[in-house]
């Protein structure tokens, strides 16, 4: 079963030279997958670089522990949720963050993780399987506004009125406890002349609840915030977003985090004394070329953003 999880990163190079990889510093991947992106982190970084890296899903933590045996030595791994990097790495220890955010190959790939509209299987959509309420549990309890609520905010789906409906309705009658009989209800939901060519009518409902089931904004919102804790100055913080909610969370919250004086206009000085943490280094978000996209589909919808952790001099000046 480990042997099958294997997890293709996406911008790989462009990572690799976002970090600004050398030997002896210490990275994290907060996002481990089956231990790609780290193999070459820790390869770029040889022969002294040390990287932790985490991940929700235990498969994927089995897969990277055997994917990194080469480096022995050199990394650690823990089982959890991004979020929690600050509880288990010292504050402005690290040279490089990277978080590859999403939902992996191996999960979707895999019937029995819910994940895929493409095949039938549990309803259950969890990265964490050790505990929390899947995606048939909210399907199946929540009220239809709220439904209506999780589907039209986390997809963007304009049909989350009607899915949420037909899915109340049918739940009258028996649970919707597999993915495929949630297909067929929104696929009753959306009016056939409404279908996107390129997009599967599942595909917005699937992904709403999936962020719902793993609370994967919340997360974002607080890695960043422990990502960019963890960064020494000159550290680079590095993000890749699959949808456009995710994407829209990391631009702000970078350049929130870019910005100086948070003073009114309207005061001629400065009297609130913020300053910048890190500075932008990618303005636009960068897309994957058209090599990689040809060969890897899923690369398409990859946006990377990257950070710079400023520093102060002893006035509290940046430098």
């Amino acid at each position: 079963m480990v042997a099958e999880y294997v997890h293709r990163p996406v911008m790989v190079a462009e990572i690799l030279a976002a970090l600004n990889l050398r030997p002896g510093g210490r990275w994290v991947d907060g996002t481990l997958g089956s231990g790609s992106l780290a193999a070459s982190i820790l390869s770029a970084s040889s022969p002294t670089g040390w990287l932790c890296g985490c991940d929700r899903d235990g498969a994927a933590i089995e897969a990277a522990t055997q994917r990194l045996a080469a480096f022995a030595g050199r990394f650690e791994i823990r089982r959890g949720n991004f979020a929690e990097l600050g509880a288990w790495i010292e504050p402005a220890s690290c040279d490089g963050v990277v978080l590859d955010l999403g939902v992996s190959s191996p999960q979707l790939d895999r019937p029995e993780r819910g994940f895929s509209f493409q095949h039938d299987a549990p309803l259950d959509m969890r990265m964490d399987d050790r505990s929390g309420v899947t995606a048939a549990d909210l399907v199946n309890t929540l009220p239809e506004a709220e439904l209506a609520r999780i589907i039209r905010e986390f997809g963007e789906e304009r049909w989350a009125r009607r899915i949420a409906r037909f899915i109340v309705d049918a739940r009258t009658e028996a649970p919707v406890s597999t993915t495929l009989r949630l297909v067929d209800l929104i696929k009753g939901a959306i009016p056939r002349g409404a279908w996107e060519e390129r997009i599967h009518p599942a595909t917005r409902t699937f992904q709403a609840l999936r962020i719902a089931v793993n609370d994967e904004l919340v997360s974002l919102a607080r890695g960043i915030d422990a990502g960019i804790g963890l960064l020494k100055p000159g550290g680079r913080g590095v993000a890749i977003t699959f949808h456009s909610l995710e994407d829209r969370i990391v631009k702000h919250s970078f350049r929130e985090r870019a910005q100086g004086c948070i003073c009114p206009k309207a005061l001629p000085l400065c009297i609130c004394g913020h300053l910048p943490e890190v500075s932008i280094l990618t303005s636009r978000a960068v897309r994957p070329g058209e090599v990689e996209m040809a060969a890897n589909p899923r690369a398409r919808s990859a946006r990377l953003r990257a950070v710079e952790k400023l520093g102060t001099d002893d006035t509290g000046r940046h430098r």
